[in-house]
């Protein structure tokens, strides 16, 4: 069955709360008791990359990496997290069963390099400014230097400024390069900045980009998810409603 192989990853954009990260985790338990699948929570600790310095940032790497410990043992789910720098490394392995490589740092082989001498799964997320058969290069990085296992992560290209464009051929392209190939759901609805200091987007279109890369071929899915996204602290407009994320699930496994 498709829920058997597929990968979901899920979470809120930073960690906001510990109140906010159980909400999230135990929705995510009675969605994998539900559907039979094995979501893998996602939330970051350092949102490094804000457009603006006054933005919420989150609780950084020690806090944030013991919230992250708390939820993985509470809930038993899989975690995920994102590094900026190769120092993060190696504390955030012995929490993550995955890290995730910011799309801007895709290229950055210091990070690569110390990311995949955790011994954990890599999460390449593609750049906005290259193609799907340029990330043979950040692969192979990863694999030279030890990963066991490596993803990559489609989250839509810059053709200009304050937007973004999905070119879905770049899912089957990638997968000449790994086998699992996961849509980014919810950052390939932002509009980069176009707000007032900060990235805004239109969650209506989540689905949509969920649905049209399985016709590509994905093998997984991202999203980032909130109880009240327009209350959130990062994202807010690109975030999906957290009671939504079950039955979008449920029609993508089908």
């Amino acid at each position: 069955m498709a829920n058997q192989h597929t990968i979901f990853i899920a979470g809120p954009c930073v960690i906001e709360s510990a109140e906010l990260l159980d909400t999230v985790a135990a929705q995510l338990v009675e969605i994998n008791h539900a559907l039979g699948t094995d979501i893998i929570f996602k939330a970051s600790f350092d949102k490094a990359n804000r457009t603006s310095i006054h933005s919420f940032r989150g609780p950084g790497l020690d806090k944030g990496l013991q919230m992250l410990a708390d939820v993985k043992s509470r809930y038993r789910l899989r975690i995920t997290t994102d590094i900026h720098e190769s120092w993060q490394a190696e504390p955030a392995g012995e929490v993550c069963d995955v890290l995730q490589i910011p799309a801007f740092l895709c290229r950055q082989t210091d990070l690569l390099v110390a990311a995949a001498k955790t011994g954990c799964i890599v999460n390449i997320k593609k750049a906005q400014f290259l193609s799907g058969r340029d990330m043979r290069y950040p692969v192979e990085k990863a694999l030279d230097s030890g990963a066991k296992e490596v993803w990559l992560t489609e989250r839509g290209n810059c053709f200009g400024y304050n937007n973004l464009v999905v070119d879905f051929r770049n899912i089957p392209d990638m997968k000449e390069i790994v086998p699992t190939v996961i849509m980014d759901c919810t950052h390939s609805v932002q509009r980069p900045s176009a707000g007032e200091g900060k990235t805004v987007g239109d969650r209506r279109f989540v689905p949509a980009m969920a649905k049209a890369a399985k016709a590509f071929g994905a093998t997984g899915y991202f999203f980032e998810v909130h109880p009240q996204p327009d209350q959130g602290l990062s994202d807010a407009a690109n975030m999906l409603e957290l009671d939504k994320l079950g039955p979008l699930i449920k029609e993508l496994i089908k």
